[in-house]
């Protein structure tokens, strides 16, 4: 299997909203993009699944040094093979690799935030500087536009942890800050025991309008000059955007299962925003 076959399958077997965006973009930025997103899924999976934290340690520390290495021009994991030579084209550097593996990193030695502010500093590790890759890669113009990728980063962010709220409580995590708990009167021990109530009801509204309100503000940061180019990231939008608005419908049923959007929906959103610039 070539590194390029490899980094479609990863990208292609994860199910992801992110995979309908890629599909519409040029051969090149396509090929780009699935790597990155390869590599993300890589080290995404090292915290998921290895169960025993040294070993995942271990293995993020091995990854910090691949991309070290790879950057050095000695790339030797298929996903790094795959994603080197367009490194230079799209202005991918070594800092944001290491950022998401940052971000990983604390999903091992932190499983509660302490205020929202502790909370946007890993979302932006994980999915704003993921943003602002993918920004470059789709062909931003402007730099305005990475204050937006890093907004809609985490929009995306947010409306994952709202929609894995009992999952991620399954697994020990609880990424609802603190605060925020104390403040709707909701303990860490009714999320983990799947206890539904109007408190829980009211701080997941909370949560909701927050990410609707940064999706917002990511749109309003968009400059015009690039919204023909950012256009895998505003179908990214509607999928996501419509996915949270799915479970504000469903009166927030988080804790005991994963709402989720059918293929073919992913497929007609992302197509909607291609063909007739809808969200």
């Amino acid at each position: 299997m070539s590194p390029e076959q490899y980094v479609q399958q990863k990208a292609a077997a994860s199910g992801s909203s992110f995979y309908y965006a890629f599909l519409f973009l040029p051969r090149e930025r396509r090929t780009a993009i699935t790597a990155f997103y390869a590599f993300c899924r890589e080290v995404d999976d090292v915290v998921d699944e290895v169960s025993e934290a040294s070993v995942a340690q271990a293995k993020l520390a091995w990854w910090q040094g691949e991309v070290a290495k790879a950057f050095a021009g000695q790339p030797s994991h298929p996903v790094m093979q795959a994603l080197m030579p367009h490194a230079a084209a799209y202005g991918i550097e070594q800092r944001h690799l290491l950022a998401v593996i940052e971000g990983c990193q604390m999903d091992l030695e932190q499983t509660r935030y302490l205020d929202f502010a502790g909370l946007a500093r890993y979302c932006h590790l994980v999915a704003g500087v993921v943003g602002e890759v993918a920004a470059r890669i789709f062909g931003q113009q402007d730099e305005r536009t990475t204050q937006y990728a890093h907004k809609l980063g985490l929009a995306f962010q947010l409306t994952n942890i709202i929609r894995d709220v009992g999952e991620d409580a399954m697994r020990g995590r609880i990424y609802l800050p603190i605060s925020e708990l104390q403040q709707f009167d909701v303990k860490a021990h009714e999320i983990t025991k799947r206890e539904y109530s109007e408190h829980f009801t009211t701080l997941m509204r909370f949560q909701a309008e927050r990410a609707h309100l940064f999706y917002d503000q990511a749109l309003a940061l968009l400059p015009d000059v690039d919204r023909r180019a950012q256009k895998p990231g505003l179908m990214m939008a509607s999928i996501y955007r419509t996915l949270l608005r799915e479970i504000e419908a469903d009166n927030f049923q988080v804790l005991h299962q994963r709402t989720s959007l059918t293929p073919l929906r992913k497929f007609w959103l992302a197509w909607k925003v291609q063909a007739l610039g809808m969200m």
